[in-house]
């Protein structure tokens, strides 16, 4: 029914953008017309129209908390966290999961005094590993084989639990079906107030991330179990090797369990807060990663692609069309505002403001879902009026250009770091 009405959707706006296409291709020739109108109007407006309807058809199953909860092995691979991991650990302490808590954590040789705020947090259920510089993936990896119990969680050394965090997670689990290999948690913006990038980003977690994982999941099929916080069925990680020694390790893990025909869910009331870049160069650097992690993904899991049609496989072949959106934005929309400032809307104009109506309204239904999330926790959703203006008007604009060069890094083969 969703891509029913974002096909007619699609449909409408390339019958209304005729026009503007025959105007544009006067100057640029019809091919590249159409080709940038496709990416920076009618895919854009096709995509969120999908995502609109799947959210107002979002009806996740009601979530039991007081059934079983087993034994869980909580994992942290730590590199340079001397500042962050003990208000972490203490996060860990305080939730309201009664059944036995693992805690791992491997220091991946660190030049700080990691180590030595894992220990001064020391209990029975916390084992420290000193391991040398190995990245992330290798940190993971040995805590995994460390681990004792069914369930993984993993979460990062800067990720602040909700008290309710772990069982709410588990509950999930619990209650999915039985091929579930993963559940990715919520995770939400923790240092908001700290400059204009992070006030951004808070409604980027809040709205955009959030509601994409609530459509994934209601297609069965959420594209990233992220390691800031998700759970793990361990023989699944096992069958797997564990994650992959690449950028976008989560991502590429989540297509494998995707492509063994495994099922992995979201629970947004399972809720976790990061520290997510203060400044402009930082988030470039970690949309960068992001984005060749999802070219990793492609080039590990391409058969995805080839398989029998699934919720799943097409949620993965959507993606396809990012980079296209991506460097659409970077090198057609971008100029064209400029263009529109001294008067000549070729490029930026009416049309390409007609996904702004269907972007409010995607905020407006999924504000309205958080509102509930945060009611039933206990949480309070700030002011931040100014920064989702600045979300809604510049944030794509922002993304794109780090977007583009993270793909263009992996294409190329450079160096790969954490």
């Amino acid at each position: 029914m969703a891509n029913f009405f974002a096909i007619l959707w699609f449909g409408i706006s390339l019958y209304v953008s005729s026009t503007w296409v025959k105007e544009l291709s006067c100057g640029v020739g019809v091919f590249p017309a159409w080709l940038a109108v496709t990416f920076i109007a009618l895919v854009p407006g096709y995509l969120s129209m999908f995502l609109l309807c799947s959210l107002l058809l979002d009806r996740p199953p009601r979530l039991h908390r007081h059934g079983g909860q087993p034994p869980v092995s909580l994992i942290m691979a730590a590199y340079n966290e001397e500042k962050r991991i003990g208000q972490t650990l203490r996060s860990i302490r305080q939730q309201d999961y009664r059944g036995v808590v693992e805690i791992i954590v491997v220091d991946d040789g660190s030049t700080d005094g990691t180590a030595d705020a894992v220990e001064r947090e020391a209990s029975a259920n916390l084992k420290l590993i000193r391991a040398g510089h190995g990245g992330k993936a290798a940190a993971l990896n040995r805590a995994l084989r460390e681990s004792s119990h069914e369930y993984i969680i993993s979460i990062d050394a800067d990720t602040l639990l909700h008290p309710q965090a772990v069982s709410r997670i588990m509950a999930r689990m619990a209650g999915d079906p039985p091929h579930t290999a993963a559940v990715a948690g919520c995770i939400l913006v923790k240092n908001s107030r700290q400059s204009l990038m992070t006030r951004l980003q808070e409604w980027d977690y809040f709205l955009a991330i959030a509601s994409v994982k609530r459509q994934q999941a209601l297609y069965q099929g959420t594209l990233v179990a992220q390691g800031a916080f998700s759970v793990y069925r361990a023989v699944v990680l096992r069958q797997l090797n564990g994650w992959p020694g690449s950028v976008g390790e989560d991502i590429v893990l989540t297509w494998a369990m995707l492509k063994a025909g495994y099922r992995v869910g979201f629970e947004p009331t399972a809720v976790a807060f990061t520290e997510v870049p203060a400044t402009y160069a930082g988030f470039a650097r970690q949309r960068k990663r992001w984005a060749r992690g999802m070219i990793e993904g492609f080039k590990a899991h391409r058969d995805l692609l080839r398989k029998k049609p699934s919720p799943a496989s097409i949620l993965v072949a959507m993606d396809l069309l990012f980079p296209g959106i991506d460097f659409a934005f970077t090198f057609v929309y971008i100029p064209g505002i400029i263009l529109a400032l001294t008067g000549r809307f070729w490029l930026a104009g009416a049309m390409t403001l007609a996904v702004l109506p269907i972007t409010l309204l995607i905020s407006h239904v999924m504000y309205r879902y958080q509102r509930r999330v945060f009611s039933e926790l206990g949480l309070r959703i700030r002011r931040n009026g100014l920064g989702f203006v600045l979300y809604i008007l510049i944030y794509q604009i922002l993304m794109a250009p780090a977007c583009v060069i993270g793909y263009w890094e992996e294409i190329t083969g450079s160096a790969k770091t954490w």
